[in-house]
């Protein structure tokens, strides 16, 4: 089954997409990456991206901009669909489905509440193929966090019987997932751990008035010093605490936090740099400390995967190899997963069970009460077929 999975992630910097061809039944892991393309959104949406999440519009103007940005990301995700195809030579007819994650603009778990946006409906009007989105709300509505759901494809593509892995997503969110030598799905653990991206692009795009929009090659953080009392007092966060399950977004880790910690940074004359060091910092330390806390000691970590835009940055690699001692750090490319693909590859395996009818989650990561099948499906021009098959 070919299906193109759709993701754009916190940081609402890019569409990522991945043509993947899966096997029919119920196994998942001999699957075959066709092409992968990452399409830049402009930094005008971004900001209205972000805007609309920080609740920065008046009353009268969100639900306007709420459907307005509904139907242009829709438009734009479409286009990333039938990019990725025309990038691996496959017509849009030839592909089964497009699994789309969306755009995150609220999540809300306490309220069983998540909202994404890019209309499916458009993405099949456009691309005429069968589309599958919307998949937080059947986790919430069985009792979970609606999040996180990329380890399901963690554990199809990285479960190793001989070696215990962890595996770190660093977008705007970092997130774990920890793979036991030998686990099976119930062994599974992974949640939030906190902000990778969102505080250090915000951050930056505060300070430079937009003119940049992230730490590129991590050569902000390299130039810079952390500083220890503000690394102290970021570490010290009650989410960090908490067990999991857990989830979390630009909610409590957005534009309001990055405003705030720039503005403390030009009343007390800190250097950029210095700052952005530190964020990069609390995001390894965080890590650390998650894996410590929650998953296991670094000795017993065979080896940490990373993937998600953070892995493009030098320095926060090399922060986590500082925070995490005598413990193999590399990037997902080193286990035949491109760090860019991963996570629209994982959406395109949820598309891909939606359609089967095969349970698409890991309840214990979510807090769900019970293993279900996750997604909404609008039909292409081709008539709709889904299976069933035992999982």
């Amino acid at each position: 089954m070919r299906v193109i999975g759709l993701m754009s992630g916190t940081s609402a910097d890019a569409v990522d997409a991945a043509l993947v061809e899966w096997p029919d039944g119920g196994a998942a892991g001999a699957f075959r990456l066709l092409a992968f393309v990452e399409q830049e959104l402009p930094a005008e949406l971004q900001q209205r991206i972000h805007g609309l999440a920080a609740g920065r519009l008046a009353g009268a103007d969100v639900l306007r901009e709420l459907a307005s940005l509904d139907v242009q990301l829709g438009e734009r995700f479409a286009v990333a669909a039938a990019a990725v195809a025309a990038a691996a030579g496959v017509p849009l007819t030839s592909v089964d489905a497009v699994a789309s994650h969306g755009q995150t603009v609220a999540h809300h778990p306490e309220a069983r509440a998540s909202v994404q946006i890019g209309d499916p409906s458009v993405i099949a009007e456009r691309t005429g193929c069968t589309t599958v989105a919307d998949f937080r709300p059947r986790d919430l509505a069985a009792g979970g966090e609606g999040a996180p759901l990329a380890p399901y494809f963690h554990y199809a593509a990285f479960a190793r019987a001989d070696e215990a892995r962890v595996v770190l997503n660093l977008g705007g969110i970092a997130n774990v997932t920890w793979l036991p030598r030998g686990a099976e799905p119930d062994d599974v653990i992974a949640f939030d751990v906190g902000p990778a991206n969102t505080l250090i692009d915000g951050v930056i795009s505060t300070l430079t008035g937009g003119r940049e929009r992230l730490d590129r090659d991590g050569a902000r953080a390299r130039r810079g010093a952390v500083e220890v009392a503000l690394l102290e007092r970021l570490l010290d966060d009650p989410f960090l605490r908490r067990p999991p399950p857990k989830s979390t977004g630009r909610e409590r880790y957005g534009t309001a936090e990055a405003e705030a910690l720039a503005r403390e940074c030009r009343e007390r004359g800190t250097s950029p740099d210095d700052l952005i060091a530190t964020l990069v910092a609390f995001t390894a330390e965080s890590v650390a400390r998650a894996c410590r806390d929650f998953l296991a000691e670094p000795a017993a970590i065979d080896r940490l995967l990373v993937g998600g835009g953070g892995s493009r940055n030098p320095a926060l690699m090399d922060a986590l190899r500082a925070a995490l001692p005598g413990v193999p750090v590399e990037p997902f490319d080193a286990a035949g997963v491109p760090a860019g693909a991963a996570e629209a590859m994982a959406f395109a395996l949820l598309g891909r069970n939606a359609l089967l009818g095969i349970p698409n989650h890991l309840p214990r990561c979510t807090g769900a009460s019970h293993a279900t099948v996750l997604g909404e499906i609008v039909p292409g021009r081709a008539p709709l077929r889904l299976g069933s098959i035992e999982s």
